[in-house]
């Protein structure tokens, strides 16, 4: 699986709501946080291979009520403490 965070703005007062809604309604979601800045939240989701992750942006995360933008970001290596080399599928 393949992680994809996405960064989504959200109507005034809504940022909470909408994190709800994601942990409830899209099974991919792995973890949401609320962040300070240009935009409320911060999503974190894995994806299957070969998961479309403009579809699933459009289709799931845009459709939350709440969302005003989003910022999608698309992951390629892993690193983490320990670890000589990166991890995952590229």
């Amino acid at each position: 699986m393949r992680p994809l965070f996405v960064l989504i703005k959200c109507e005034m007062g809504r940022a909470y709501e909408t994190a709800r809604e994601a942990v409830d309604r899209i099974p991919e979601v792995s973890e949401i946080y609320s962040i300070s800045g240009q935009y409320d939240l911060l999503g974190k989701f894995y994806l299957e291979p070969g998961d479309d992750p403009g579809l699933f942006v459009t289709e799931k995360v845009q459709r939350l009520p709440g969302v005003k933008d989003t910022f999608t970001l698309i992951t390629f290596n892993a690193f983490s403490a320990g670890a000589s080399s990166g991890a995952g599928d590229g």
